[in-house]
């Protein structure tokens, strides 16, 4: 990833490191894996004028 130690468990740290979209696609690449970001709607939002909820998926 070309970074130290200490940058990667400051990522790896839940909630303690804000990193940047560059750092999360380098951790990503380092590790076998791809970036992919989504905006999903709150549960409470996903209202029908029928009242009914909508149909969630998981992707």
């Amino acid at each position: 990833m070309g970074t130290t130690k200490s940058a990667v468990s400051r990522l790896e740290a839940v909630g303690k490191h804000a990193p940047s979209l560059t750092t999360l696609k380098k951790y990503a690449r380092a590790v076998g894996c791809r970036l992919e970001i989504k905006l999903v709607p709150s549960a409470r939002l996903t209202k029908r004028s029928t009242g009914r909820p909508k149909k969630l998926y998981a992707a």
